[in-house]
């Protein structure tokens, strides 16, 4: 069972403080301009972090840095000790660290399941190309597999839908179970409850705890302040490319710089 399997991560990994990810000086030029710039982040196992800041300030950069979509122009990326810096994104997959997008990647007109049976692909027999066009006659194993992870997303009864056809919320969430069927060890999660409603958010953030609770690290990039402060135990603040202040959200929600950049007004209603 997945939750089986994720506790097991839980009870060898969470208790450990030690570093799960690490960037050393991590930069990315795009012209004359530093989308990210000088950047030592830290992630140590069972943690979940928030990455925030202002529209422009870098985070998805960050992201894309991480998981391999474009290479830094400085510094080194490093993921449970291994320098995975000039790594392309599979091979990043395969250790363990995955990423979901602002944007819903789904493959619309095929079902949540087969969504889900997708998100194997790395971890399979079979390349994505052949499971794409043959995707009726998966292995028995990871359809088992695929319809835990949709138990486990409370996606269940979504399972033979199009994804299309799902509203926004649950869309949002058969994206993380793609990224949960590629067994992450480290989940970047790219603005998670982005479009939902009080109600559709605070379940997102719900199972984001669950995911953690059960054994594996998040990084979160998001807007929504009541729920990076609600569920993330330590904050990175980025502006302009930098690192502006880093803590508990207690301790970024009173920092001046970090209200000055970016909190503002809002930072009241986070509290609520």
């Amino acid at each position: 069972m997945v939750e089986e399997r994720i506790r097991s991560q839980s009870e060898s990994r969470r208790v450990s403080s030690a570093l799960l990810l690490e960037t050393h000086g991590l930069t990315r030029h795009f012209g004359g301009l530093a989308a990210v710039n000088r950047v030592d982040l830290r992630v140590a196992e069972g943690e979940i972090v928030g990455l925030i800041g202002p529209n422009g300030a870098g985070k998805t950069t960050c992201f894309n840095l991480l998981s391999g979509f474009i290479r830094p122009t400085a510094g080194t990326i490093r993921f449970d000790g291994e320098d995975i810096t000039r790594l392309r994104p599979h091979q990043v997959v395969k250790r363990g660290l995955v990423r979901t997008f602002q944007l819903t990647t789904l493959f619309q007109e095929l079902t949540g399941l087969e969504n889900v049976l997708l998100g194997l692909h790395l971890h399979s027999r079979r390349s994505l190309g052949r499971a794409l066009f043959s995707r009726r006659r998966f292995p028995p194993d990871e359809v088992a597999r695929s319809r835990e992870v949709l138990e486990f997303t409370g996606l269940a009864s979504q399972a033979d839908q199009l994804a299309r056809n799902l509203p926004h919320g649950h869309q949002r969430v058969l994206g993380i179970a793609m990224a949960l069927a590629a067994r992450p060890r480290l989940l970047l999660l790219d603005e998670p409850v982005t479009g939902m409603n009080l109600d559709e958010s605070g379940r997102v953030m719900a199972l984001v705890k669950t995911i953690r609770d059960r054994g594996v690290t998040v990084l979160l990039v998001e807007h929504n302040m009541k729920a990076v402060m609600g569920t993330c135990e330590r904050i990175v603040v980025l502006n302009f490319g930098q690192t502006l202040a880093e803590g508990s959200p207690a301790e970024v929600s009173t920092n001046a710089k970090v209200i000055e950049a970016y909190l503002g007004a809002g930072l009241a209603h986070a509290r609520g």
